[in-house]
């Protein structure tokens, strides 16, 4: 696995996201409310909404266009809602994140 440095915690307010592009498509990185950080595809399966532009709450994010929601700790849409997301591994360490990816660059947006 290698994993590409993609900027500092602090890059991330609280219950905030940031959207990394990569060939294989745009990830979103998310910060809860109590630090944790997450890391799923950028797109909602039902309309293909921007994750990263929802609304982050506990560990999850709701999609901005349809309200659908998803858990960042296992990309499955929660409620009544069907579907997932992917996962992407990440890590926290001295302040910085990383995540693993098949080795591609990133251009951090």
């Amino acid at each position: 696995m290698t994993w590409f440095d993609i900027g500092t915690i602090d890059d991330i307010p609280l219950r905030g996201a940031r959207c990394v592009k990569t060939p294989q498509g745009e990830i979103g990185v998310f910060r809860t409310h109590d630090g944790r950080i997450f890391a799923i595809e950028n797109h909602c399966p039902h309309k293909g909404g921007p994750l990263t532009q929802g609304i982050v709450h506990g560990a999850a994010v709701t999609c901005p266009l349809h309200n659908w929601v998803f858990s960042l700790e296992t990309g499955k849409a929660l409620g009544a809602d069907e579907g997932e997301v992917k996962t992407i591994p990440v890590k926290v360490d001295d302040g910085r994140i990383s995540l693993a990816l098949q080795n591609i660059l990133l251009a951090a947006e």
